[in-house]
C-alpha cells in the first residue's frame, strides 16, 4: 500500500509538444516535473486530477490524465508507425491513445473491450485524442485469435485484475473488493486472453502482459503456463524505470513496487518464435 500520489499526464503529440505543454505550465504556475525516463510525461506537485480537468489542454485532448506506472506497457511494446497493433482490454483508452501517438497515427489498431459502457468511454477518448488509426470493437479479446489468426505485429495485453499495486493506505474502497476468489477469477480470465493474444500475433511479433497487481499467481504463473504451452520467449524491456525489479521469477520480466510516484505493476515483453 501507498499513500496517493502526485497527479501525472502524458502530452498528446498528436494534438500538441512537450514544449508548448511547458510553456503553458511555466505561464500558469504550475510547478511540474518532466519524467526523465518516460517520454512526454509530466509530474505535478500541488494540483489534482480534477484541477487539470478544467484546462481547455485537457477538454480539447492534448493531454492525458495517466499513471507513470500505466504508461510503461506501451514502452514496453514499443509500436512502430505502419504496425498492426491489438489493444485487447482497452478501455478507457489511455495505452490506445497513447499508441496511437507513438505510432503518428499511421499503421492499424484494433482496440478491443468487453464492457459496452467503457467502450463508449474508449470511443469518446480515441475520437478526442485525434487516434485516426483506432477501431474500436465491442466483444471478448481471446476471440480475435480465433478471427484474425497471425494477423497483428503486436498485441498489447494490459488484463484485468485484482488491483493491489492500487490500493491506497487510508482508503479502503481501493482494496474492498479484493478477495482470493478474485484473484483466481482474474488468473483463469488472464490466461484466456492471453492465449487469444499469442494466437492473434503472427511468428516474429512482440506482445506485452501487464498487470496492476502484485501476486504471483496473476503475473509470473501467467507468464510461466504460457512459456509452457506457447512458442515464445522473455525479452528485456527497452526502457529503464527507476525502482523496478527484473527477473524475479520469470527472466526479463519486471515488477513495480508501489512507492511515492509510481503504482504497482507487472511487466512482461515477450516474442512469439513460431
Amino acid at each position: 500500500m501507498c499513500a496517493r500520489r502526485p497527479t501525472t499526464l502524458r502530452v498528446n503529440t498528436l494534438r500538441g509538444s512537450e514544449q508548448e505543454l511547458e510553456r503553458f505550465l511555466r505561464h500558469q504556475g504550475v510547478k511540474h516535473r518532466r519524467i526523465s525516463w518516460c517520454p512526454h510525461a509530466f509530474l505535478l506537485t500541488a494540483l489534482h486530477e480534477r484541477d487539470v480537468e478544467t484546462w481547455d489542454w485537457y477538454r480539447e485532448g492534448r493531454i492525458y490524465l495517466q499513471s507513470l506506472s500505466s504508461m510503461i506497457p506501451v514502452l514496453a511494446l514499443a509500436p512502430r508507425p505502419g504496425e498492426r497493433v491489438l489493444d485487447i482490454a482497452a478501455a478507457p483508452g489511455g495505452k490506445t491513445t497513447q499508441m496511437a501517438a507513438l505510432m503518428e497515427n499511421q499503421g492499424s489498431i484494433l482496440a478491443v473491450e468487453l464492457n459496452a459502457v467503457r467502450a463508449q468511454r474508449l470511443r469518446h477518448n480515441v475520437m478526442l485524442q485525434g487516434c485516426r488509426i483506432v477501431e474500436v470493437r465491442t466483444g471478448r479479446g481471446e476471440k480475435i485469435g480465433d478471427e484474425m489468426p497471425g494477423y497483428f505485429d503486436r498485441v498489447l495485453l494490459d488484463v484485468p485484475c485484482s488491483g493491489e499495486g492500487r490500493f491506497i493506505v487510508g482508503e479502503p474502497a481501493t482494496s474492498r473488493s479484493w478477495s482470493r476468489r478474485l484473484i483466481a477469477d482474474r488468473a483463469r480470465l488472464q490466461q484466456k486472453l492471453l492465449g487469444g493474444g499469442v494466437k492473434a500475433l503472427r511468428p516474429g511479433g512482440v506482445l506485452v502482459y501487464s498487470t496492476c497487481t502484485l501476486n504471483l499467481q496473476e503475473n509470473e504463473r501467467i507468464i510461466q503456463h504460457a512459456l509452457e504451452r506457447f512458442a515464445l520467449k522473455t525479452e528485456k524491456l527497452p526502457v529503464s524505470i527507476p525502482g523496478s525489479w527484473s527477473g524475479v521469477g520469470v527472466p526479463n520480466a519486471v515488477r513495480i513496487f508501489p512507492d511515492a510516484e509510481k503504482e504497482g505493476f507487472f511487466i512482461c515483453r515477450m516474442r512469439k518464435t513460431a
